[in-house]
């Protein structure tokens, strides 16, 4: 997708040219060049590249706005024609609308730029270190990178364009008995040696599973979450837990935490940090993103504001996202290394990974979930033997409360794996977390 920023430029000066008297435009643009490759038993099963391109262009006129997804070609005079034919359509619409009372327009014309794209080693490099580091071992997994593009402009001389180039390996490796490790490896540089040991550590983790299945009873139990178990959970708070939205019409579970009759650990701190992640500055409501605390010290201190949410509520906007949910979340490091974690947890569970959460008790922020894969039973600081799969149904009050002891000192990236429709630019840089007590109830 050569030289996709000019023409891009070129695509939004077109529309700024054929707009009528009394008409305003934006254009979201969304674009990918993606290697895919498919694992099983360590081999390749299936590899591809994909090449797309999204406008989102929507239309205001007079309090109205219509708005038409179009897939790009990718070829300049072909794009501008689609645009071209989207735009008679949505005028055909935006007439018929009633006024939208919280329309909210981003009127500055602000430009931001990020387009340092860093280089990947090709796909023969990673799968010759790949092939290496899985020889002997049922691997499943799959391989995504390439460039991702998002651009934004408006007929109010908005500008907005980013590129970055990023990978995200996901795989998992499958024991005799059909346990499995899971483990991740995403980033903007690949660095063969930090790869290494996060597949050493999987490996490492592998070899516990062919011990005895340890089968616990229910009730509360000392706890180690390592980042990806992390990551479920602060993906569960950020399901509505800092929307301007949900809390101003108290549907947040954190809506104790913000009346004052709860709190978190004063180890917690919480920031949505714009600057060099991989999400862009901008969002497609064209409303520049900038940072936001949002806990501090274990205290709330600050929400996310979509643009709509902004004139509803008389607040400021500070978010582009629909969803008033962390694009780039950050958490605080802590003080533990990671080579002591089971010296510190001592005796009680290392839980690898989490699935299946969802709220039970929505306003106590009482979270119930599954463990999954490599969760583990370590007795006097060594892992004795892998623990059948057990709900836990606990508060995040409690969790990430008086129960939480110690952040780890190193934090993973995660980035979203997920290709539906296209690859997304969520992030979320990571601690493990040392809990005195996890409630687990069957």
């Amino acid at each position: 997708m050569a030289d996709a920023e000019s023409r891009f430029t070129a695509l939004a000066a077109s529309l700024r040219a054929s707009l009528q008297p009394g008409e305003d435009f934006s254009l979201w643009y969304s674009a990918e060049e993606s290697e895919f490759i498919r694992f099983n038993r360590a081999r390749v099963r299936q590899a591809g590249h994909v090449t797309q391109a999204t406008g989102r262009l929507r239309l205001f006129r007079e309090e109205r706005s219509a708005e038409l997804a179009i897939t790009l070609s990718g070829e300049l005079e072909s794009d501008r024609q689609l645009l071209a034919d989207g735009l008679v359509q949505l005028r055909l619409v935006v007439g018929q609308l009633p006024p939208d009372p919280y329309l909210q327009l981003e009127r500055s014309a602000w430009h931001r730029r990020s387009a340092e794209v860093t280089s990947l080693p090709d796909c023969a490099t990673v799968l010759a270190e790949i092939d290496a580091a899985a020889s002997g071992l049922d691997l499943v997994g799959i391989y995504a990178a390439g460039p991702l593009y998002r651009g934004f402009a408006n007929s109010f001389g908005a500008f907005g364009w980013h590129a970055a180039n990023c990978f995200n390996f996901d795989w998992s490796l499958f024991h005799a008995n059909q346990q499995a490790v899971k483990a991740d490896y995403a980033g903007t540089r690949w660095d063969a040696a930090e790869f290494a040991n996060r597949f050493a550590s999987a490996r490492q983790q592998l070899e516990h599973l062919g011990k005895p299945l340890r089968r616990l009873q229910p009730g509360d139990y000392r706890a180690y979450l390592a980042p990806a178990a992390m990551d479920e959970v602060l993906g569960m708070l950020a399901w509505g837990g800092f929307s301007a939205r949900a809390l101003a019409d108290k549907e947040s579970p954190l809506q104790r935490l913000r009346d004052g009759s709860a709190r978190f650990s004063p180890l917690l701190n919480l920031d949505e940090q714009v600057a060099g992640a991989l999400a862009p500055a901008f969002g497609p409501e064209g409303a520049p993103r900038s940072d936001v605390a949002l806990v501090r010290d274990g205290q709330l201190a600050g929400q996310l504001v979509y643009p709509r949410s902004a004139r509803e509520y008389g607040l400021a906007a500070n978010c582009a996202d629909a969803n008033e949910a962390p694009q780039s979340l950050v958490m605080g490091a802590g003080a533990l290394p990671l080579d002591q974690v089971l010296q510190h947890l001592g005796t009680g569970l290392y839980i690898g990974n989490l699935w299946y959460l969802n709220w039970s008790d929505l306003p106590a922020a009482r979270l119930t979930g599954m463990t999954r894969f490599a969760t583990f039973w370590v007795e006097d600081g060594q892992i004795q033997a892998p623990v059948d799969s057990m709900r836990f149904d606990d508060s995040l009050f409690s969790l990430l409360g008086d129960q939480l002891e110690a952040l780890t000192l190193e934090r993973q990236l995660k980035l979203s794996s997920s290709t539906y429709g296209e690859r997304q630019t969520l992030s979320a840089l990571l601690p493990g977390a040392l809990v005195g007590r996890l409630k687990l109830t069957l």
